[in-house]
C-alpha cells in the first residue's frame, strides 16, 4: 500500500497483517479522491475504522489540514502511528483507540465539524444508517461535508438520509462498493 498522490506521493504505508482488515486498494482510493478532491485547500477529516490510516493519510497528502484517526484495535493504532511517524505528519493528526460511536460523541463535545468522514467499518457488523443518525444528531457535519462509505456490494445504503444525498456509488470487483454522500 502507498500514498497515491500529493505531497507524500509514492511513500509506502504499512498495513495490518491478517484477515480482519481490508486496506483500500490504490484503484479505489484514487476513485474516491477524484470525486471528493482530488486536492484540498485545508479542511479537517475523520478516518473512522481507520485500519492502517491510508484514507486519512491520503487526504493529508492532498492538502487536508488535519485528520483524526479512530480504530478500536491496538494493532491498527500501532500501524497508524508508525505510518504517521514515517511521514512526519504528527502535527496534522490525532489518533485515538476508541469505539466509533464514543469517538463521534467525543468529537461533538469538542465542537469538531468535519469536511470529510471516511467510513469503512467491518462488513455487516455496523449499520450505516445508525452511523448516519449519530453523525447528524451530534452535529459533526455541515452543509457540503462528504461521507465516504466503503461497504460490501451486498449492503444497500439509502439514496438519501435526512440531509444526506448520495452523490455516487460504484462497485469495485464483486465484493467492494463505495458510496459517497454530501450533506445538503
Amino acid at each position: 500500500m502507498r500514498v497515491i498522490s500529493g505531497t507524500y506521493k509514492s511513500h509506502p504505508l504499512r498495513t495490518i497483517s491478517g484477515k480482519n482488515t481490508r486496506p483500500t486498494t490504490d484503484k479505489v482510493k484514487e476513485a474516491i479522491f477524484q470525486v471528493i478532491g482530488p486536492y484540498f485547500e485545508g479542511g479537517i477529516g475523520l478516518d473512522l475504522f481507520a485500519g492502517s490510516g491510508g484514507l486519512g493519510i491520503e487526504a493529508i497528502s492532498r492538502g487536508a489540514d488535519k485528520v483524526l484517526f479512530i480504530d478500536s484495535h491496538p494493532k491498527a493504532i500501532q500501524t497508524i502511528h508508525e505510518n504517521i511517524n514515517n511521514l512526519k505528519i504528527k502535527d496534522q493528526t490525532e489518533v485515538y483507540k476508541n469505539d466509533a460511536f464514543r469517538a463521534l460523541k467525543a468529537a461533538s463535545k469538542r465542537g469538531l465539524v468535519f469536511d470529510w468522514i471516511f467510513l469503512d467499518p467491518p462488513y455487516k457488523r455496523i449499520s450505516f444508517e445508525k452511523l448516519f443518525k449519530v453523525i447528524f444528531n451530534l452535529g459533526v457535519v455541515r452543509k457540503g461535508s462528504i461521507l465516504i462509505c466503503e461497504h460490501s456490494t451486498d449492503d444497500i445504503l439509502p439514496d438519501n438520509f435526512k440531509r444526506l444525498e448520495m452523490v455516487k456509488t460504484e462497485e469495485y470487483g464483486s465484493t467492494i462498493s463505495v458510496s459517497l454522500f454530501e450533506v445538503k
